[in-house]
């Protein structure tokens, strides 16, 4: 399933987490390593550039974090990132550098690389955002199924049991996800595609593509 590597995804040097996905194939593959992960690196951080801020919470120095965001480790929110009002981080969370994180939005054990922005009441749950990529205000992604079962991603015929119940959404470098979209559990997004408002989106979208709706799906020009 090419479309879904983390190779064909993501420029890992665009991300403070690089050593998370080395030696992975596919980003869900990192989803039960972050909070791990974030308490090992988290200690190793320039101590110029970056504050613990509470039990496994380090914020860089040059973050802009309102007052009333809630922050809840473990937590690294890189430099130059601003995290607005009322956002709520439940944990397990990677913010990348320039990114924002809006009012009303929460995150969830998740990888934000960096200039990333989910900037209006947008749900991001156990699924890894790429460089530049933006979700539209109210679009979410929705982590479990509804009937509780596995999550298996599927391209076309292929198909990949991920032995996860909770799954969010893999897009790619600077995927545009529209106003009021549902990421459903499983999606993967390549690099450089759009999706139109209002879409539910479900299984391996290629790059460089706009989905307009699951039967179509076409090509950039």
């Amino acid at each position: 399933m090419e479309n879904a590597k983390i190779s064909n995804l993501y420029d890992l040097d665009q991300t403070i987490a690089k050593e998370l996905f080395e030696g992975l194939t596919y980003p869900w593959e990192a989803l039960a390593k972050i909070s791990d992960f974030i308490k090992e690196l988290g200690p190793t951080l320039d101590p110029e550039k970056f504050e613990q801020r509470g039990e496994n919470i380090w914020v860089a120095k040059s973050a802009k974090v309102a007052p009333t965001a809630f922050l809840n480790g473990p937590l690294i929110i890189d430099e130059e990132a601003e995290v607005r009002h009322c956002a709520f981080v439940r944990g397990s969370a990677i913010v990348g550098k320039g990114s924002v994180v809006g009012n009303s939005t929460e995150l969830k054990n998740v990888v934000i690389f960096n200039s990333v922005q989910v900037p209006h009441y947008n749900y991001v749950g156990d699924s890894v955002l790429g460089y530049k990529s933006h979700m539209g205000a109210g679009s979410i992604t929705s982590n479990v199924k509804s009937d509780k079962t596995l999550v298996v991603v599927k391209d076309g015929k292929e198909e990949i049991k991920t032995g996860l119940k909770k799954f969010g959404a893999m897009l790619g470098d600077y995927v545009e996800v529209g106003c009021n979209s549902v990421l459903n559990p499983g999606t993967v997004i390549g690099r450089h595609s759009n999706v139109y408002p209002l879409s539910s989106v479900r299984g391996v979208v290629p790059g460089n593509a706009i989905y307009k709706n699951r039967n179509e799906v076409v090509e950039k020009q």
